[in-house]
């Protein structure tokens, strides 16, 4: 029976049940203080400006939603930055 494949690491190599155990292993062994360090994980999201940011949820119908995703495939860009330029040139206009 083949052994069975749950991915691969960064690397490559493939995650078995038996990399699985040998690392379970270690694990339980415990590791040394400072051993495991803490690993940046990335840049992630590029910042929006100076000030800090506030995230807010809004309730679309889906013809809507819908036609936000045909304009934000258009432009190349996110739905989230089409309704932030529709509610700012929507502000200016009041």
């Amino acid at each position: 029976m083949p052994e069975r494949v749950y991915g691969h690491t960064k690397s490559g190599e493939l995650i078995t049940d038996q990399m699985i155990e040998e690392l379970a292993e270690e694990a339980e062994r415990g590791y040394e203080s400072g051993q495991l360090r803490s690993r940046r994980r990335g840049p992630g999201r590029p910042p929006m400006g100076e000030a800090a940011k506030a995230v807010d949820s809004v309730r679309l119908e889906p013809t809507l939603r819908a036609a936000a995703a045909q304009r934000a495939e258009e432009e190349g860009t996110t739905v989230s930055e089409v309704i932030r330029r529709a509610l700012r040139e929507y502000l200016r206009s009041a």
